[in-house]
């Protein structure tokens, strides 16, 4: 669907269906909805004191115009109270009305700026809400359906704002919007693609042909390379599979003037069947997403070399499929990471810290700084937040503050754990420097620990997306399936970085 900027009246608009909004407990329609209403000769105002019309959050009614006005259709989108209206509630909002027009065979539509007027919105990141939304909702998966869909996506969506002084900032949050859900879509994907074709070297074929086509360095490790560089713990991972690693690096120049690089990890496990630890068979196939770290990371360099910021970020992915076959790594196997420090495997479904370890150690050879990592970590971690909030940790405040803020505009929680010492206790090993895993209890705080291990003083943030990377269920902008979840808020962070220091 294509998403365009346009000064107007939304009343005019030549478009199949124009969508307007209401407050709830308002009775009687003011602004751009209140344009509509006396078009209509005041029947949204009669279907509000009738009661059909609340203005709840996401309540949607469809009105036919009967040829008092241009477009035939008019979708009166509910936005709740004022008080509790925020950019998530316009993503929303503009997910749902996409989903309403879909069903009945709209093709054309306009909306009206939500949130931009009384709301008190700023239009830039409102437009930008409002892209974000209406695409995301629209997601769907279907690369392996031969029958056709029931309903095809809506072709045009015009963002109208009357103030022609205001037409520049709402492109700019309309492009932004429009880039920042392609990424996250282009996740989605990555993570939905079924695991016979998403291998590791696949998974280094996609981000290859990425960065060809938007301009980014791109490097690809191999076993061999990888084996020459030391990196015991991501190649004792593989081991156990048919299907080889890769190391992916993807750097994105901004600012070539200044040595400092963002460093964003991924974890890349293409499947994992919790190796000779091995899973349970319910909910296995679901698998195919622990990649979504990695996916995240290559979604997000993309995203920066189509917004051009002015700042060096570079982003590594160490992709690897976890199996069970007769060189798998064992429990009480040791191996070496690509510092020298030993690692004694307790459990080998505990692998995603091992291949991320190797990989941050690489980013702090490349002078990374800070270094933010991304991956499916522990199913813990849905036991205790379920799938609202993605877990962080981290050695630096301020980082972390910043990381909390990108995801609350984005729409996307985030919530801080503690990183007491007493924690590693449990991660100390009788026969090597450190333990892989330390137990049940607390177990997601640990496998940070494990992590901080590797990172030292390098300025760190881990995001634990194991609750969040899929969604057992629709709702609103996010599908059943992978969910993209972490791309929206590493853009908006990155960007927030950039600005700060004037780019």
């Amino acid at each position: 669907m294509d998403i365009k900027v346009v000064t107007g009246n939304i009343v005019e608009q030549k478009t199949d269906a124009i969508i307007v909004n209401l407050f709830e407990g308002v009775d009687k329609p003011a602004g751009a909805t209140g344009a509509v209403d006396k078009a209509l000769g005041g029947l949204i105002t009669r279907l509000i004191a009738s009661g059909e019309i609340k203005g709840k959050s996401k309540e949607s009614t469809l009105i036919h115009t009967q040829g008092r006005m241009v477009p035939e259709r008019v979708l009166v989108m509910g936005l709740g109270k004022q008080k509790d209206l925020k950019l998530d509630t316009i993503r929303s909002v503009a997910a749902e009305a996409c989903h309403c027009l879909k069903q009945i065979g709209v093709k054309t539509a306009a909306t009206i700026v939500h949130g931009a007027g009384v709301g008190g919105i700023d239009p830039e990141p409102a437009a930008g809400a409002i892209a974000e939304g209406s695409l995301l909702g629209l997601y769907e998966y279907r690369q392996f359906m031969t029958t056709p869909p029931d309903r095809t996506d809506p072709t045009e969506l015009l963002i109208v704002e009357r103030a022609a002084d205001r037409q520049e900032a709402l492109e700019r949050g309309a492009k932004r919007g429009v880039i920042s859900a392609g990424a996250t879509k282009l996740a989605r994907d990555m993570g939905n693609e079924p695991s016979n074709i998403k291998t590791p070297a696949r998974l280094a074929e996609m981000a290859m042909e990425i960065a060809r086509s938007c301009g980014l360095e791109a490097t690809v490790f191999d076993k061999k390379q990888m084996t020459e560089m030391g990196m015991g713990c991501l190649l004792g991972v593989a081991q156990g599979s048919a299907q080889e690693p890769r190391l992916i690096v993807l750097t994105y120049r901004g600012d070539p003037a200044r040595k400092d690089t963002l460093g964003l990890v991924g974890k890349g496990i293409t499947f994992d069947t919790g190796g000779i630890s091995i899973k349970p068979d319910d909910g296995m196939r679901e698998m195919k997403t622990d990649m979504a770290g990695g996916a995240v990371v290559i979604a997000v360099m993309k995203a920066l070399a189509q917004l051009k910021p002015g700042i060096n970020v570079t982003g590594i992915v160490p992709a690897v499929e976890n199996m069970p076959d007769g060189a798998a790594l064992k429990p009480g196997d040791v191996i070496r990471a690509m510092n020298g420090k030993t690692v004694e495997v307790i459990s080998t479904d505990a692998e995603g810290r091992l291949i991320l370890a190797d990989a941050i150690l690489y980013g702090k050879k490349l002078g990374l700084a800070p270094i933010i990592d991304i991956a499916t970590l522990t199913g813990g971690m849905r036991i205790t937040l379920g799938d609202v909030c993605t877990g962080a940790f981290t050695n630096d405040q301020q980082l972390v503050t910043e990381l909390i803020a990108a995801g609350e505009q984005a729409g996307e929680y985030i919530w801080q754990f503690p990183m007491f010492e007493e924690y590693k206790e449990d991660l100390k090993s009788e026969v090597a420097d450190v333990a892989n895993h330390g137990g049940r209890g607390a177990g997601s705080i640990k496998a940070a620990h494990f992590l901080a291990e590797f990172v030292e003083s390098t300025p760190w943030v881990h995001l634990d997306i194991a609750s969040t990377a899929r969604s057992e269920k629709d709702k609103s902008y996010i599908q059943k399936g992978a969910t993209g979840v972490s791309v929206r808020t590493l853009v908006n962070f990155v960007l927030a970085r950039a600005a700060r220091n004037g780019k």
